[in-house]
């Protein structure tokens, strides 16, 4: 036995009446096919089965208790009449080979008087798919707020209000319908979930109302056959957008819209009747509407920050309405450039396992995620373009654009290292070889200088010196023997050009 077993907390019933009560589990094999039982909680906390699926029936409760196993729907019914003020107890229904197996516990009061009570009514919706709770007609008067709430074991905990509550898990996809004539209104939620499974009540008024409103059995299936869509889609400012909507291509549904979700109600913005909403004419429209595959696309334009928020695409067929709900993100900058290398693209939490772009395809200037749908927006509305190329995923669509770029890398970058590599190979033995040589010519000179000061030589009648342009100054300075010797200061070079013979003898003879 496993999942989850829900019905309701309390009964109450009459002397001589009748209850009915309903449990219900969740369709899988396992629960399907296993005993179910019904039985009284004694003093000794032991729960002794008064009926049970494999034909036991109490002889305290013969001839007035009855089971009924639904499994195809997920539930089984008890019913006990003929009431007695001994009755009153707690009970449990149950799924198990004994009692202390997947139950839910429940209490039983029996008085003198007391109002009917009619059956719970069963809802059921796939998970990610939405349902319609219809509320019956009451009070026809606008002034009583309309509320949902969830049963448990403290009471019913509020979901959401006219007043404009709603619950942190059900923002964006709950809303209550305004009340029609009859007083009749209806609760629309869309992207179940599991933990959605429960008891609920809609109802006018306080919580607190002394009226018994009826009591929904929301059964959300595990097994869905919906595919997950996102539930974001990202636009920005003066930029477009699309949203693809889907809806059941069998369920002929009569209209097709698009709203803003706002406070557990929703604006309608666009239909495709001709619909428009006055402070978004000229910027909003439904594009294309396929049949065939049942969806149809909203075409959103002129994006402002304001335009933010959630939004509703529903399919609608008497009381029945199919929904889902997207939220949109807009972005205040464009992130495109001229230059795609100097581009940068700022990326909304999306992915999609595909993309539909070209290379040429440079301003990007907003994406859209929408049920499923992912779609790449321009600054201009985009009415005549087919929702089938409009691009899929942020990421993908700057590699995808910049693909140009991406097929020269490999053979321009190891080219550009290569050179780079090259000169400055270049420049390292240009500035060894000139090193070595000013350091060659610099020894020459100063062994020649040596040389001519300590012989005693006068330069100027003996040698001709070339000198090049440089600061460098030639200092006269005498011995203490009163010779002259010119000394060379400086960083420039000279170049002894020519040496008389005498003087070249005399500098061989001293080594």
């Amino acid at each position: 036995v496993s999942s989850t077993l829900y019905g309701s907390r309390f009964l109450t019933g009459e002397v001589g009446g009748s209850v009915t009560h309903q449990c219900f589990y969740s369709i899988i094999p396992a629960n399907k096919h296993d005993r179910k039982y019904w039985c009284k909680v004694a003093g000794n906390r032991v729960c002794y089965t008064i009926i049970s699926t494999t034909g036991y029936t109490s002889k305290d409760y013969a001839g007035r208790v009855s089971l009924e196993d639904i499994p195809q729907s997920g539930t089984f019914t008890v019913t006990m009449t003929e009431l007695k003020k001994s009755d009153t107890g707690t009970y449990r229904c149950g799924i198990g080979t004994t009692n202390r197996d997947l139950y839910v516990s429940l209490n039983l009061t029996v008085l003198a008087d007391a109002g009917a009570l009619g059956p719970t009514e069963l809802v059921q919706g796939q998970l990610r798919g939405s349902v319609t709770v219809l509320c019956p007609p009451g009070d026809t008067k606008g002034g009583k707020k309309r509320f949902w709430c969830k049963l448990g074991r403290t009471g019913c905990t509020l979901i959401a209000d006219t007043d404009g509550y709603v619950g942190k898990s059900y923002q964006g996809r709950i809303f209550i319908t305004p009340q029609e004539s009859s007083g009749a209104f209806k609760i629309l939620i869309n992207d179940l979930k599991k933990e959605d499974s429960g008891l609920y009540m809609c109802g006018r008024g306080r919580l607190s109302s002394r009226e018994s409103p009826p009591v929904v059995a929301l059964q959300v299936t595990a097994a869905s056959t919906l595919p997950k869509r996102p539930k974001f889609l990202s636009g920005t400012v003066g930029g477009s957008l699309s949203v693809k909507c889907h809806y059941d291509p069998k369920g002929n549904y009569e209209k097709k819209y698009l709203c803003r979700w706002k406070e557990a109600s929703c604006s309608l913005l666009v239909d495709v009747d001709g619909f428009v909403h006055q402070s978004y004419k000229g910027r909003i429209q439904i594009a294309s509407s396929d049949q065939e595959n049942g969806t149809y696309t909203v075409v959103m334009s002129h994006l402002r920050e304001e335009d933010a928020g959630w939004y509703w695409c529903g399919a609608k067929k008497g009381h029945t309405e199919h929904t889902s709900s997207v939220k949109l993100r807009i972005q205040k900058e464009s992130c495109s450039s001229q230059d795609p290398e100097t581009s940068s693209l700022v990326k909304p939490t999306l992915s999609s396992p595909s993309v539909y772009s070209t290379p040429t395809q440079r301003s990007i200037t907003g994406l859209t995620h929408a049920t499923g749908t992912v779609t790449e927006s321009t600054s201009t509305l985009l009415p005549t373009a087919r929702p089938s190329t409009f691009v899929t995923s942020p990421s993908e669509i700057y590699h995808e654009s910049s693909s140009g770029e991406s097929r020269l890398l490999p053979v321009v970058l190891p080219a550009l290292i290569l050179l780079i590599f090259i000169t400055i190979t270049i420049l390292v033995l240009s500035k060894i070889k000139l090193q070595k040589e000013t350091g060659e010519e610099r020894s020459t000179i100063g062994n020649v200088e040596a040389t001519l000061i300590g012989a005693g030589l006068n330069p100027v009648k003996e040698q001709t010196v070339e000198e090049t342009p440089s600061p460098e100054k030639a200092h006269d300075c005498r011995t203490d023997s009163g010779k002259r010797r010119w000394v060379f200061s400086g960083t420039g070079t000279a170049n002894v050009v020519s040496l008389g013979r005498r003087q070249r003898k005399e500098i061989l003879s001293r080594g």
